[in-house]
């Protein structure tokens, strides 16, 4: 079972940057507390895992294929990366980081399934544009009905904490479902466990990070990147939903942190380019672009450290 604790330690860290970016909005704009955020957040990370999550597990454990102590090896090497940049309150890609520490493996075993890489990262590509489209069209259509709602303030308030707790519960199960793979699926492809076992294991880790330590990248999600009021709030948040829940179903893992933006961008632009801020954007695409790179090549150096051997002075 140790083996496994790089494994929960990745679950972990992608609790803390990721999982947080399901309730960072509504958090942000103080239509819900914190600790109601986590405990729902993780909760429900926890079910999708175990009800949802074998399609993406098995669409990154084809990638490669393993021993167990390279499945150990890209686990660390991925959480290591994710840590560095929740430390840095950067929301970065832990699937970008799980694949980078894959194809570092790859590299090194001769063996990578391009035409499933190809698939992931045209994935990867699509997930903020995807997300971006689809915050625009809910914010036109969700508005336009919301307007002409007669009611009072206090109705409208009640509305909109009701929405933004139920659509981040829903955010957090298909995150659950579709980021467990990143946990655990080296672990399926190097036989250790079977997926039930990695989908609990995956999502109970994730829980963890989310309790302990989401908080840093909600303050950069919801408050730099731009000024979200509550029906905002609610519109990124069921624009993060549905398109994890769509990459989901095709059964590869991607980005809530690149949906999440996504999706506040697409706020971004119906209410103006100027409520973005390009400081922030500029620092959270350096993330995304150095993720995969940074964990690649901590998966080549530990395994070349991990497999010297200790030759005593003649």
């Amino acid at each position: 079972m140790l083996t496994l604790l790089g494994g929960v330690f990745l679950g972990w860290s992608l609790g803390a940057n990721n999982a947080s970016n399901i309730f960072g909005t509504a958090v942000a704009s103080k239509m819900v507390k914190f600790r109601t955020a986590a405990v729902l957040c993780s909760v429900f990370v926890i079910i999708g895992a175990f009800v949802s999550g074998q399609a993406g597990i098995e669409t990154l454990k084809e990638l490669t294929s393993f021993t167990i102590s390279q499945a150990v090896i890209s686990s660390v090497s991925a959480a290591i990366t994710v840590t560095i940049m929740t430390f840095l309150s950067l929301p970065v890609s832990t699937s970008q980081a799980v694949v980078g520490a894959i194809m570092g493996i790859g590299i090194l075993n001769n063996q990578l399934n391009m035409a499933g890489l190809g698939k992931v990262v045209i994935c990867w590509v699509g997930t903020p544009f995807g997300a971006a489209l689809i915050a625009f069209i809910l914010y036109k259509i969700l508005g336009s009905y919301f307007n002409r709602l007669k009611i009072s303030i206090f109705a409208e308030d009640f509305i909109l904490r009701v929405g933004l707790v139920i659509s981040g519960c829903y955010g957090a199960y298909v995150l659950g479902a579709n980021n467990v793979a990143n946990v655990t699926a080296v672990f399926v492809g190097a036989g250790m466990i079977n997926v039930s076992t990695a989908a609990l294991i995956g999502g109970g880790s994730m829980a963890l990070g989310i309790i302990s330590f989401s908080r840093p990248v909600m303050e950069t999600v919801g408050k730099k990147l731009v000024k979200l009021d509550p029906f905002s709030a609610l519109v990124v948040s069921l624009s993060l939903a549905i398109t994890i829940n769509i990459y989901t179903i095709i059964g590869v893992p991607v980005s809530s942190s690149q949906a999440v933006i996504g999706g506040v961008l697409g706020i971004g632009i119906v209410k103006g380019a100027n409520t973005v801020s390009l400081k922030t954007l500029e620092k959270i695409l350096i993330g995304w672009s150095l993720t995969p790179v940074v964990a690649c090549f901590f998966a080549v150096i530990i395994t070349f450290v991990s497999n010297l051997k200790y030759m005593p002075p003649h």
